[in-house]
């Protein structure tokens, strides 16, 4: 049975959460010259990625993909191979971090602002103790402190990279500085910090249960709206692409 299943040229993981979580263990458990590079991808990403040559690259070579985003669990469906579930960057980074603070994990996070980065941190330090931190570093930096960063992450050697500097951003800076990052596992996060901080509320739970996450993110930041516009175009596409 195939691993991946190809929605609009991404190969999309067919794992559960769990299957999910025992590769990306496993690849924590490896040494290897670049890290084990994971994308959750959403519609935006995808739809992103038809008419940047680039970042299709980026996609191409990444380790795994996962499903993060209900549009995607549809257009699966559409072609008839549904996939089992949503596997969303958030929630990965939470079950990583609970299995990290059993295994004494070492995590670096990347991104945000200073007061989130260092809140979601502090945060994570009391949830999770045994988690190591092996850095933090807010993602307002300037192309000249780039090689800084670099060398701090890799002096650091972190089991996990997590990079919130947006999609498709901070997938593109994990794959720049790919081969000198020595990091295990390397993966963007979105807003998650955001959220881990308490900056930003995630969706209540029947709203999650209904797939309605979007709507609710709408509805608390309407300056989402022209990112959401994306969405009945890649309905359209993956409806269209449902036979390929």
């Amino acid at each position: 049975m195939s691993k991946t299943l190809h929605i609009m040229g991404v190969p999309f993981s067919t794992r559960t959460m769990n299957e999910t979580l025992e590769e990306i263990t496993s690849a924590a458990g490896q040494q290897q010259s670049k890290p084990f590079h994971l994308i959750t991808a959403n519609p935006e990403i995808v739809m992103k990625a038809q008419d940047d040559p680039s970042l299709q690259q980026i996609v191409n070579e990444a380790d795994m993909i996962t499903p993060d985003g209900i549009g995607i669990i549809l257009a699966s469906r559409w072609k008839g191979a549904p996939l089992p579930e949503r596997v969303t960057g958030y929630e990965l980074l939470l079950r990583l971090l609970e299995i990290g603070d059993r295994k004494s994990w070492s995590f670096y996070f990347l991104g945000a602002d200073e007061a989130t980065n260092e809140k979601a941190v502090s945060t994570i330090r009391s949830k999770y103790p045994n988690v190591r931190i092996a850095g933090r570093q807010n993602g307002f930096f300037r192309p000249e402190d780039e090689p800084r960063i670099v060398a701090e992450v890799k002096a650091a050697a972190p089991d996990f990279l997590i990079v919130a500097l947006g999609a498709p951003g901070a997938e593109r800076w994990i794959y720049k500085y790919k081969a000198e990052l020595n990091a295990k596992v390397a993966f963007g996060v979105g807003g998650s910090l955001d959220v881990i901080a308490g900056k930003v509320k995630r969706a209540p739970v029947i709203w999650q249960r209904l797939n309605l996450e979007w709507l609710y993110r709408l509805l608390a930041q309407p300056s989402r709206w022209r990112r959401q516009l994306v969405l009945p175009v890649f309905a359209v596409k993956a409806f269209m692409d449902r036979s390929k």
